[in-house]
């Protein structure tokens, strides 16, 4: 994407990513002008030649032209596609940079220890992913049989709201989850990426992206600090993701 779309396309998810027991005044407006405009961007991929496309939208459109699996697809079909992970990215992306910078902070002798141990950079992310209460919503799911989980007897039919930073916390995969450990040397199973048929496909963008911000960050501004008490933060509510408002620093 053209890095000057950036915050056109972000404000659109601010909208995309909201929850509410309803839809609500032009939720449908604002996804449809993002899935135009990815509709677009293919159409730009779709007038090169094949050797001059470029990124997702232009393998979309090789397959477009060369698939027949795909020919029945329509533009609005991959742009849909595209803005799903896009958005799906951008805001787990960055929903985890704040969170990780906020739990940092919060410590400021972890940042030093991260920057004269730049090589744990990537032990520290994974602690980071399981530490962080980032999903704003339990996951609703319906059971398909009945099944008992622990003591409980959930029947078929029944919704089930999963939370799962609470496996993130369970005592019985982690030692001591209660802290933040970047040292931590036991295997790391948390389901910051889910698991099963639900892991996410671009966990390994997702851990380059954080550990390349988190490396530059404590690397740049080793006086990073929180501008105002951590208990004054306000917590956006409504929101796929469990974020602050802002996050006002000083360095």
């Amino acid at each position: 994407m053209p890095f000057e779309d950036r915050r056109r396309l972000m404000s659109g998810l601010d909208v995309a990513f909201m929850t509410a027991r309803e839809p609500f005044a032009d939720s449908a407006l604002n996804w449809y002008k993002d899935v135009g405009y990815f509709a677009e961007r293919l159409g730009v991929q779709l007038a090169l030649p094949p050797e001059e496309r470029t990124g997702l939208l232009g393998r979309f459109a090789g397959l477009k032209e060369a698939d027949p699996e795909s020919a029945h697809l329509s533009d609005d079909m991959f742009a849909t596609v595209a803005v799903s992970l896009f958005g799906a990215g951008a805001v787990s992306t960055s929903a985890f940079l704040t969170l990780a910078v906020l739990a940092l902070l919060q410590r400021p002798e972890l940042i030093g220890y991260l920057r004269e141990h730049p090589e744990r950079m990537g032990r520290a992310v994974d602690e980071l992913l399981r530490w962080n209460l980032s999903v704003g919503d339990g996951l609703p799911r319906i059971a398909l049989a009945d099944v008992r989980v622990g003591d409980v007897l959930v029947k078929e039919g029944e919704l089930v709201l999963v939370l799962l930073e609470g496996a993130n916390f369970d005592p019985a995969a982690f030692e001591h989850p209660e802290e933040l450990d970047l040292e931590r040397e036991s295997p790391n199973a948390h389901l910051a990426f889910g698991a099963g048929r639900h892991f996410c496909p671009a966990s390994a963008l997702g851990r380059a992206h954080a550990e390349i911000a988190l490396e530059v960050l404590v690397e740049r501004l080793p006086g990073l600090r929180l501008a105002v008490p951590a208990e004054n933060l306000v917590w956006r509510t409504g929101f796929i993701k469990r974020l602050p408002e802002r996050l006002p620093v000083a360095w």
